[in-house]
């Protein structure tokens, strides 16, 4: 049985439950269960700390799970991504009183507060930066003000919230995090794990690309096929006008209207898209 740890809670929770229900799994989710049991894909989910999730993959208690790459890397587990999985999307970085004229060696003998003491070791560590960590467990963009702290080192989103408290960021990003499926170090991915992965693969491509069907006219299939080249090939199918064929293609969802405008000036007509709900490719 394969057993996989998930965030009980915060903004990667409910983006990773929508996730595998559009992957097979999670079929019933009783609301305060904190291990789940799905015996049609034999698995069971544990619903954890989002912070834990790296350590108990990391020590093998369980095979999988899904985090954050922030927490991953702070957690210090003996864990590796296997996926990114494209929500969850964070920003990490150095801010303080007139940060916008400063650079990260101003930050010298600093104390920097943080909720993410082993991201910032390992970034002030690479950076050649000595500084004293000032642990908190949130809200650290007051640490400043309360004047237990020089900086801080936060994720950051819009910035809002630091320039309220008087702060500006300070150079480049420290970490670009986003949800990942983790697995531990030095492990050789087992069939239940491929699959996981592969059904997870199959959501990410579903929600990236839809399918195009036109109909344009045989002597334009050529100049169609680029603009739509599909995966390996589109699919052309003979119409009953010989002088009319059917191309079906897969398409970037963002690219999509695009594509229909430059079909349409090609003479394409009948352009309907439609949504993946699920691939295999």
């Amino acid at each position: 049985m394969l057993r996989v740890a998930l965030p009980n809670k915060g903004q990667l929770a409910e983006p990773a439950r929508d996730m595998l229900r559009e992957a097979g799994y999670l079929r019933s989710m009783p609301p305060r269960d904190l291990v789940i049991a799905d015996p049609d894909n034999d698995v069971e989910f544990f619903l954890l700390r989002p912070k834990d999730v790296a350590t108990y993959v990391g020590a093998g208690t369980l095979d999988v799970g899904i985090t954050g790459r922030d927490m991953l890397l702070d957690s210090g587990a003996d864990a590796t991504e296997l996926l990114e999985l494209g929500f969850g999307d964070s920003t990490f970085r150095l801010a303080a009183p007139g940060g916008a004229n400063m650079t990260v060696h101003d930050l010298a003998g600093s104390r920097i507060a943080t909720s993410y003491p082993g991201v910032l070791a390992d970034y002030l560590e690479r950076a050649g930066l000595e500084a004293q960590i000032v642990r908190l467990d949130g809200a650290v963009e007051n640490a400043v003000r309360l004047g237990v702290a020089d900086a801080v080192a936060d994720v950051v989103a819009t910035g809002t919230t630091l320039r309220q408290a008087g702060l500006q960021v300070i150079g480049e990003p420290i970490l670009v995090s986003e949800a990942v499926v983790v697995q531990r170090s030095g492990v050789a991915i087992s069939p239940a794990v491929d699959t996981f992965v592969r059904r997870l693969t199959s959501v990410l491509v579903a929600r990236a690309y839809v399918l195009l069907d036109y109909d344009i006219r045989t002597s334009e299939i050529d100049a169609a096929c680029r603009i739509t080249p599909g995966f390996e090939s589109p699919t052309i199918s003979s119409l009953h006008d010989p002088e009319w064929s059917a191309v079906r293609a897969m398409v970037r969802r963002t690219d999509v209207h695009r594509i229909m405008d430059e079909l349409y000036e090609r003479g394409a007509r009948g352009i309907l898209v439609t949504a993946i709900h699920a691939c295999r490719l």
